[in-house]
């Protein structure tokens, strides 16, 4: 029997029997990714609706999160945040870049006891402060960095 012939029917089986399986419901698709999704806070167009959509108005600042970005960032479109949470018992790390059209940059949600560190790359359309809100032990805490751009990434 000819090779091609032959990957070819293990492909198309392949393809066929998994189809199946999904129509059957024997494979689920995961829709439980965007169940958290926070549509509102990510539409936000203002750090104080931000903060209120996620929860976090009247949040306390604290010296146990640590922003790790650079203090000047030559091109905008690519800036690499990092965000320490040493406080206990964190639930949640968000990304705020406060002059942003929409300032929301990111949310990670932190599960099980696993360590508060998250790290993105988040575009800035001008020099403006980045905001951590970390959610810990149910109550929310900030900090914040100043981070001049050069070259715009938003505009």
């Amino acid at each position: 029997m000819n090779e091609l012939r032959r990957t070819f029917l293990k492909l198309t089986g392949g393809a066929g029997a998994l189809a199946a399986a999904f129509s059957a419901g024997l494979v689920a698709v995961d829709e439980a990714r965007a169940a958290n999704w926070n549509t509102a806070g990510f539409q936000s167009k203002s750090l104080a609706d931000v903060m209120k959509n996620l929860g976090a108005s009247g949040a306390e600042e604290s010296k146990d999160i640590v922003i790790t970005a650079p203090d000047i960032a030559e091109n905008g479109a690519v800036v690499p945040i990092a965000v320490t949470s040493k406080l206990p018992n964190t639930q949640q790390i968000s990304i705020v870049a406060e002059k942003n059209p929409f300032p929301l940059a990111a949310t990670f949600d932190v599960s099980g006891g696993g360590e508060g560190y998250v790290s993105a790359r988040i575009k800035m359309g001008q020099t403006s402060d980045v905001w951590a809100v970390v959610k810990a032990g149910g109550k929310y805490y900030t900090a914040r960095k100043e981070v001049k751009i050069t070259v715009g990434g938003c505009g």
